[in-house]
């Protein structure tokens, strides 16, 4: 994201855009918030083209909950993108026209607020003016983690014991888990959750699982998974290797499809991230020859098919993957730069070992990085 804005800019000119237009379009003038001191400011002009009114905007009433911070410094411009990329506002410029239209936009403050998706542009910002939405205390859940993870850091971070939070798993009925549930692996979704003081371990766990069952819900998880010949706890399992095998949003379709498509071929998945649940050790990004020798049925390159259930605990995206992988035919993949993330797929082993061989190069090259 950009960094403070300026004071003293000015806003640029009013631009003409062609003689034969049946209108004149005009550059649209974007107020900007430093957000922090609740003081705002006017912002670079906004490369917005044609009617502000007419910018598209969600209809509502919200759908899934999601999480949005606020960083310090951030214009209003940046912020509607932010909106936009989480899928809050339809659009930046329907946000521009809502804080245009509302005098109490200089309240705006740096924080991080509970909303939902699809939203109007003006109940977004509403939420966003209620400092009753902004969560004071509060833990992150990061996506990709196993159980012990996320009971470990909920604990680090709120004090509720590992204990309690164990004692509370145990009762699937009363944190509202699906049916096809067979306990909270994977189930717990992640994301930033309010802390109030009273909170206990039990009251923590159900806002996760309704959290996943929301998410599920609004990405027909259920019915995907019947589409695609699998069950939903098998789906959730394909979303949770796809979460640990990359962290790049354009990749995760298409790992989704490279596990669809050696499942179809009765081949062994071979991924690493199975091997690493399976041993319990997540130190490097590479295994070794005897951790994917372990027995245990979650190891993938051992057993045949997915392993019994989740191996980690999905994002949306992920999900999202699982439930629309991308059309292909490939076999393999590998990231090829652990810094950046880049990861190149293969439909021979031909193709897969000249990849490998990228690795390998990048890895002689960065000692010490994971591999």
């Amino acid at each position: 994201m950009s960094g403070i804005i300026d004071p003293n800019h000015k806003p640029r000119p009013w631009r003409e855009f062609g003689a034969r237009t049946k209108s004149a379009l005009a550059v649209l003038l974007s107020l900007a918030i430093l957000v922090g001191g609740g003081w705002f400011v006017w912002d670079k002009t906004s490369g917005l083209i044609g009617e502000l009114q007419l910018a598209p905007d969600f209809e509502g009433p919200g759908k899934v909950e999601v999480v949005v911070t606020v960083p310090r410094g951030a214009g209003v411009t940046e912020i509607g993108d932010l909106l936009v990329e989480e899928n809050v506002v339809r659009s930046t410029a329907a946000f521009l026209n809502a804080v245009k239209d509302h005098p109490e936009a200089v309240n705006i403050q740096a924080g991080t607020y509970r909303m939902k998706t699809e939203l109007p542009a003006s109940e977004a910002l509403e939420i966003l003016l209620d400092p009753e939405a902004m969560l004071r205390n509060f833990v992150l859940i990061p996506e990709g983690l196993r159980v012990s993870q996320q009971f470990q850091l909920i604990s680090e971070r709120t004090e509720i014991p590992v204990a309690d939070l164990e004692a509370a798993a145990k009762d699937k009925a009363a944190l509202g888990l699906p049916d096809y549930a067979p306990n909270v692996e994977g189930f717990l979704f992640p994301n930033t959750y309010e802390i109030p003081e009273e909170t206990t371990a039990a009251d923590l766990l159900k806002q996760m699982v309704t959290q996943y069952n929301d998410v599920a819900a609004a990405t027909s998880l259920e019915a995907r998974a019947d589409s695609l010949g699998v069950s939903p706890l098998e789906l959730l399992t394909i979303a949770s290797i796809v979460e640990r095998e990359v962290n790049r949003a354009e990749d995760r379709p298409k790992v989704a499809r490279v596990i669809f498509n050696r499942l179809s071929r009765d081949m062994p998945l071979q991924m690493d991230s199975t091997v690493h649940y399976a041993v319990n050790d997540y130190e490097n990004t590479t295994t070794t020859d005897e951790q994917r020798a372990n027995k245990s049925p979650y190891n993938t390159y051992v057993h045949k098919g997915l392993p019994p259930g989740p191996i980690s605990a999905p994002g949306r995206s992920s999900i999202e993957a699982a439930t629309s992988p991308e059309a292909g035919d490939w076999l393999f993949f590998v990231t090829v730069n652990l810094d950046t993330g880049e990861t190149r797929f293969a439909d021979t082993v031909e193709e897969h070992n000249a990849n490998v061989a990228l690795f390998q190069q990048w890895c002689q090259a960065n000692p010490g990085k994971g591999c």
